[in-house]
């Protein structure tokens, strides 16, 4: 589908530019309304409802206001839960038999952007035949339905609680945290008044960062795209482990007791490892980004292993073509269908501590036999549309560069589906080698 709007997750941007702007959010919900009562469905005399959460960005609340008009225009109920991570918006829209889910947020992003991300009645991303109903209709002329058929709007006061109780349900009921002391970093998002309580609950002591959120700090050198903030807590505070989230926290990264940083490969990997302990597992889906390494490694254990394209929708897809229950990105995004329906940095993480506590070993001890290849990836912000493809000299210089690699290691370039980036990896058994020929593809561009 070509989308007008829609990126790979959803539609996101700079707030106060188009497409982030409260007129257009108020017409994209509209549209999105109008669409859920064409899909039909309902009982007679029943009303359409769809669920609103977002993170903790300043600009969530204009945006929430915009999107609560637009849904309610169009005569669709609104169900409001204020600050709620990704993922529980999921879960609570398939619990609560919602028709759709819809998430204010701009992840990893910093508090200057923002966005709208949608989730079916299933917790799954919307089709594709959906987002472009949802698309033709943005631009058409915004109506309002009659004034007995607008849609209501009330709060669910105990969303929080719902999804905390959840998460908890995700872990063995054999099992539990005590003896274990972690270091939680909520980058300032979403999960900050929930995932030290998973885990508190479970058993863990718990050292909470990134919990104190001011509307603009979300990310802000914390969180899972800039781990070194709890690597540093873990060491200071003699933790066993480190768990960071991304502000809308459906993201994982982790730290070791040494400070060692562990991503979505390493993390994929390690659950593999500890489904396979307990029966056969068939494969597992990474994306073009997955380390080599992992790949290899899979091999080796008899695991089937294919790529998607980057961005957890592709991986989710393949994950549900293939019958495999698990998938994820080197970023952070796992998911475990047979625990739900999305990527959860919080069911995720449950999932290695889990492992940890069957098999009595410490993160790093996990990760011995796993090495993992140097990948140097160098992000170029561009203007929006720009084609890398039509750089004749950067195409020059990724052919020059794959014939030095001779089949040892790996180039990708590829657009950012999030941001107006162009993402350039080498990945080779050299580190020194792989930095320069990255810093050589780049140098094309900028």
């Amino acid at each position: 589908m070509s989308r007008k709007y829609f990126g790979t997750d959803g539609v996101r941007g700079r707030v106060g530019q188009a497409p982030i702007t409260p007129d257009f959010v108020m017409r994209l919900g509209y549209s999105a309304g109008k669409a859920l009562l064409d899909q039909g469905g309902m009982p007679a005399g029943d009303t359409p409802a769809v669920l609103i959460g977002k993170d903790t960005r300043l600009s969530g609340y204009m945006l929430e206001s915009a999107l609560e008009a637009g849904f309610s225009s169009a005569g669709v109920e609104v169900c409001l839960v204020g600050p709620l991570p990704t993922p529980a918006v999921a879960y609570l829209t398939r619990a609560l038999r919602l028709q759709a889910g819809i998430v204010i947020s701009a992840s990893h992003n910093p508090y200057y952007d923002n966005g709208i991300k949608f989730f079916s009645a299933q917790g799954t991303k919307l089709p594709d035949d959906v987002e472009a109903a949802i698309e033709a209709g943005i631009d058409q002329p915004m109506t309002c339905a009659q004034p007995a058929a607008l849609g209501r709007v009330r709060r669910i006061e105990d969303a929080r609680g719902r999804y905390i109780e959840f998460c908890k349900s995700t872990y063995p009921s054999e099992l539990d945290l005590r003896g274990l002391k972690i270091v939680v970093d909520c980058a300032h998002g979403a999960a900050y008044d929930i995932a030290p309580h998973v885990f508190h609950e479970l058993g863990a002591e718990v050292i909470s960062i990134g919990n104190n959120p001011n509307g603009f700090n979300i990310n802000d050198a914390v969180g899972a795209t800039a781990p070194e903030a709890l690597a540093l807590a873990v060491r200071a505070n003699h933790a066993d482990l480190g768990i960071a989230l991304d502000g809308d926290a459906d993201r994982l990264v982790m730290v070791d007791k040494n400070g060692k940083i562990y991503d979505g490969d390493q993390l994929l990997y390690l659950m593999v490892l500890d489904r396979m302990a307990i029966g056969p597992v068939a494969g597992a889906v990474g994306t073009l980004m997955t380390n080599m390494a992992v790949e290899l490694a899979f091999k080796e254990l008899g695991v089937g292993f294919i790529r998607a394209k980057v961005g957890d929708r592709y991986v989710l897809e393949q994950m549900q073509q293939q019958g495999w229950l698990l998938g994820g990105e080197g970023s952070g995004h796992l998911l475990c269908l047979d625990k739900h329906t999305t990527g959860d940095g919080i069911v995720s993480a449950l999932q290695v501590l889990s492992a940890l506590k069957r098999n009595g070993k410490s993160l790093d001890q996990c990760f011995e036999n796993l090495t993992l290849f140097p990948q140097v990836l160098i992000n170029v912000r561009v203007t929006p549309g720009f084609d890398w493809q039509s750089n004749a000299a950067l195409v020059t210089e990724k052919a020059q560069v794959e014939k030095e690699l001779a089949g040892q290691g790996r180039v990708l370039i590829r657009a950012s589906g999030t941001e107006p980036l162009i993402r350039v990896m080498v990945e080779t058994s050299d580190a020194e080698m792989a930095n320069k020929m990255a810093r050589r593809l780049a140098n094309c561009i900028s």
